[in-house]
């Protein structure tokens, strides 16, 4: 009888561990702020998040200060980024390999728990650019090493085309890349930057909630 009840009592707690949602905390257009990275940090660590995401424009024009992302490998906490229009590929590879705890996952995916992560940075205007049919192409190839998880984010610096974030600017347009990948891959969430003024901004495209980041942090539990 003791054991029925311990292994009831067992298969509770598996059960809400399985329920439990992940916590992120994601940002974007740090810009080499150093001292914005440290609140970052600081707010990642006191929300207990599990996972921190960057959506591009780290660097100022590719410039990286020295220790800018410190602060977040003193968290011991998972970072995830992907580069934007003002920094390279190679850079954001850089700074995955200075530190244990970062990734870039631009065309690539990350798993933890039942989520899966993929992204595609850089943008379709601005110093470091992707043609459209190469923005979707890496998103295509970060999402077909998801499979097998129940839920999945996805990652860019550039807004997709077509939605309330491109009313914002009159300088950089949305991508049609984007929008088709998540037309496509009817990911859970989408989440950007890229557009200062639209911080903050929510709104769906189908099933899909899409989320502008912006320069303090959103945390998001999915």
């Amino acid at each position: 009888m003791k054991r029925k009840i311990e292994k009831t009592e067992s298969k509770k707690r598996q059960k809400e561990r399985e329920k439990k949602k992940l916590r992120i905390l994601a940002a974007g257009d740090i810009h080499g702020d150093i001292s914005l990275v440290k609140k970052l940090a600081k707010k990642a660590l006191e929300r207990k998040v599990d996972l921190i995401i960057l959506t591009g424009d780290i660097t100022v024009d590719d410039y990286v200060p020295h220790g800018l992302l410190e602060p977040f490998a003193k968290t011991k906490k998972q970072v995830l980024l992907v580069p934007g229009n003002h920094e390279t590929p190679a850079t954001a590879d850089f700074l995955s390999k200075i530190y244990n705890n970062v990734r870039n996952i631009h065309g690539r995916a990350f798993k933890i728990g039942e989520l899966g992560v993929f992204g595609c940075g850089s943008g379709n205007i601005g110093l470091f650019t992707l043609h459209e049919s190469q923005i979707y192409s890496l998103l295509k190839k970060g999402y077909t090493k998801t499979k097998g998880t129940k839920k999945k984010l996805m990652v860019t610096h550039v807004h997709p085309s077509g939605t309330l974030m491109e009313r914002f600017t009159q300088i950089f347009p949305g991508s049609t890349g984007v929008r088709k990948a998540i037309k496509q891959f009817k990911p859970d969430i989408a989440i950007c930057s890229h557009v200062h003024e639209a911080g903050g901004i929510e709104e769906k495209l189908g099933k899909t909630k899409i989320i502008n980041v912006g320069r303090k942090e959103r945390i998001i539990e999915i």
